[in-house]
Order: C-alpha cells, then sequence, then structure tokens
C-alpha cells in the first residue's frame, strides 16, 4: 500500500509546533514522526487507502494526508479530498433544526405530530422533538426497512411504528429518528431538507466543499471508498438518506466545523447560537451525556471511557438513560465527539472547547471506532504533554 503524506506546509511555524527558544518543545518533524506512528500501523492493518487529518488549535489548523483517494487513479489524499462523513452527518442535521428552533419556527421541546400532522393520534403525540435528536423515541431500528422507498411509505412506516420503550428512558441509535426531525427542520423552514442545509448552514459557515450532491466539477475530489473485500464503493442513497448520513467533506471544511462549535470564527451570531444550542446535555448514560446527537464527556476523560462510549453496545443496543432537568447547558470543560460510517469510508470528529482544541480523522474505508478514537485521544495526549496547549 502507498503511504503518500502531505502536509500543509503553510501551518507549520506556528510556534506550538516550533519553538526553538525552548528545547523542550518539540518541532514539526516530532509531531510528523509521533504520527506516523499511530497512522500508518492502523492504515496498514486495516488497508486503508486513504486518510486525512486535521487539527485545529485556537482556529489555527494544521492537515496531515495519508495514501490515495483512488488506487485505480493513483490520487493522492488532500485536504481538500471529499470523503463520506456517515453518521457525523446528524450532526450537521441537529444543527438545522436547533437553527429553526432559534428562529422561532419550532420548539424541540413541542411534540412530534405538532409539526407532522399526519402523525396525529399516534405515538409521536407524547415523542418530543428532542427525544428524536438523542436517540430515545423509543426504540426504532438503527435502519428504515428496505421495503420504505418513498415519501409515503416513509410515512406509513411511521404511523404503523410502536415504540418498545416510554420515550426518555433508553438511548437507541437509530437513523429513522434523526431523519424524521431533519425532514421537520426542512419543513419549518419551508425549504427542502438539502436546500435549507446548503443555504442556511454550509454557506453562512464558508463549507464550500461540503455537500449532498456533489456538482461535477467536484466529483475530481471525490474519493473512492472501499469495501471489506478491498472494492471501490460509494454510498447508494436511500430514503432520509441525507438526513441521517449523506454528507461528503473534506478536512478543510470539517475543521472549519469544529472551529464553529468552539465559538471560533466569524458566523452569523443565530448559526452560532444554534450550533452551542446543540451541546445542550439531554439524557445521561452510563458512559457519557447524550447531546442532541453530539456525545459529550466531563474533561479529562480516560481513553478507556471514551472507547466505551462509542462501542458496539452503545450503538447497537438499547442502553438506560436519565434525562437532565433542566436540560444541561452548553459547558466548556468537556470533550465532545462523533464518530460516522458508511461501507467504505470512516470519520471521527473530537474536539475540547476550553482548550480551543479538535480533530477530524477521515479515511476512504470503515475501520473500528475504537482505532480512530485511539489515534485521536494519544494525539490530544500528546500535545498537552508536549506543553503545546
Amino acid at each position: 500500500m502507498q503511504n503518500l503524506k502531505n502536509i500543509s506546509v503553510a501551518v507549520l511555524c506556528l510556534s506550538f509546533l516550533s519553538n526553538c527558544n525552548n528545547p523542550k518543545k518539540e518541532d514539526a518533524s516530532d509531531l510528523n514522526n509521533y504520527l506516523d506512528a499511530l497512522v500508518k500501523p492502523v492504515m496498514e492493518k486495516n488497508e486503508i487507502p486513504g486518510l486525512s487529518i486535521a487539527i485545529t488549535i485556537d482556529g489555527k489548523h494544521t492537515f496531515f494526508n495519508y495514501g490515495l483517494a483512488s488506487k485505480a487513479d493513483q490520487i493522492e489524499v488532500t485536504n481538500k479530498t471529499l470523503f463520506e462523513l456517515g453518521s457525523v452527518s446528524k450532526t450537521f442535521t441537529a444543527t438545522l433544526a436547533s437553527l429553526s428552533q432559534i428562529n422561532g419556527r419550532l420548539n424541540l421541546s413541542d411534540p412530534v405530530s405538532k409539526y407532522m400532522p399526519e402523525l396525529k393520534n399516534t405515538a409521536f403525540d407524547q415523542i418530543k422533538l428532542y427525544n428524536l435528536g438523542t436517540h430515545t423515541a423509543g426504540g426504532f431500528t438503527l435502519q428504515l426497512p428496505d421495503e420504505v422507498t418513498n415519501n409515503e411509505q416513509l410515512i406509513n412506516y411511521y404511523n404503523a411504528w410502536k415504540p418498545d420503550y416510554p420515550a426518555g428512558t433508553q438511548r437507541m441509535y437509530t437513523n429513522p429518528s434523526i431523519g424524521l426531525l431533519g425532514v421537520i427542520a426542512g419543513k419549518t423552514m419551508n425549504q427542502p431538507f438539502t436546500k435549507a442545509m446548503t443555504e442556511n448552514v454550509f454557506a453562512k459557515m464558508g463549507l464550500n466543499n461540503t455537500f449532498y450532491e456533489i456538482p461535477a466539477e467536484n466529483m475530481n475530489q471525490y474519493a473512492f471508498g472501499y469495501s471489506k473485500n478491498d472494492e471501490p464503493i460509494r454510498v447508494n442513497p436511500g430514503v432520509l438518506a441525507n438526513e441521517a448520513y449523506g454528507v461528503k467533506s473534506c478536512t478543510q471544511d470539517m475543521i472549519t466545523f469544529v472551529d464553529a462549535n468552539m465559538g471560533i470564527g466569524n458566523i452569523d451570531s443565530k448559526l452560532s447560537a444554534a450550533i452551542m444550542n446543540t451541546h445542550t446535555g439531554y439524557f445521561n448514560t452510563s458512559e457519557m451525556t447524550q447531546d442532541l446527537i453530539w456525545e459529550q464527556y466531563n474533561y479529562p476523560v480516560t481513553l478507556e471511557q471514551l472507547q466505551k462510549g462509542n462501542s458496539a453496545d452503545m450503538a447497537f443496543k438499547p442502553n438506560p438513560v436519565k434525562e437532565i432537568l433542566p436540560h444541561q447547558k452548553p459547558k466548556l470543560d468537556v470533550l465532545i465527539n462523533k464518530t460516522g460510517a458508511t461501507n467504505g469510508f470512516g470519520a471521527y470528529v473530537m474536539y475540547v472547547p476550553s482548550k480551543k482544541i479538535g480533530v477530524v480523522i477521515l479515511s476512504n474505508k470503515n475501520y473500528p471506532n475504537s482505532e480512530r478514537i485511539d489515534i485521536a485521544y494519544k494525539l490530544l495526549s500528546y500535545l498537552e504533554k508536549s506543553e503545546k496547549l
């Protein structure tokens, strides 16, 4: 496997990476070598063709790019390479719903059926919008049934659905839940979901290389994902794909999104407030606090706890939750994260608002969450121990 790395040299002169007046502080090459030692074995073990890492510290960005976006064409990964974000897309859906609330068009504490009259006199009379955004609606399956292929069938599915648990008592990770919140968010903004997101979130944050449908002129930046059998693959969208897992983006844009989540950057005040409100703590689980899609840990946090919170048991099994009342205001002294994957891609986002530091890892192969978290966590620890934060 070819393992080529292209580092954005524009930021390597940052003082936190090369302070020649302090011999205790490693220079940029030390960080490069450290990351190589973390990343290359994981890429080789999992046969990952390409991977891109972005770091932000106080809004200053560094990029580390490894390998190939396309093996057939030998195209190298850059910080503009487009990767499928998988479930990291849900954080954008949460942001749009939060923005609609800031604009006074919805209230996350309202019942779902208030905004979907088609669902009146069903379980959705008791399920609140924030239940949809916290996986606590009552036990949706991870994916929609295969037979749901259009909007009429989607509404029929929701009408027939019966919760396994009372709303707000169990966390069951699910796409149909956040997907419905996305539908409502777009509806309350009087726009189709993708148009509402593109105009009101992507554009206002300057995410010019982030898409649901990639324009023809940007297709050369779209990486091929690779399956477990090492076959090239890209996502095959279904109903609610955009709302739940449909974003394609790059480390350059995603690290800007991370900055916005830490209050860094020149962003419209309403959008900034909406982003911050997605960090509201709604439920405590055994391992973490469930925000609006984002998952939150008191900082500092151990690697073991972070991996447990992102484990298969948390993703695929029901987990008891306790609602935080009143809902917890956004905090700074926390670590916030989200994983995501499609059949051919893997993503991880981690940031610590009090430190103004964040890490984004995007790859064109799905590999274990534990290994993504290990890289990001050890990178964060390295920077702290090196007195760079």
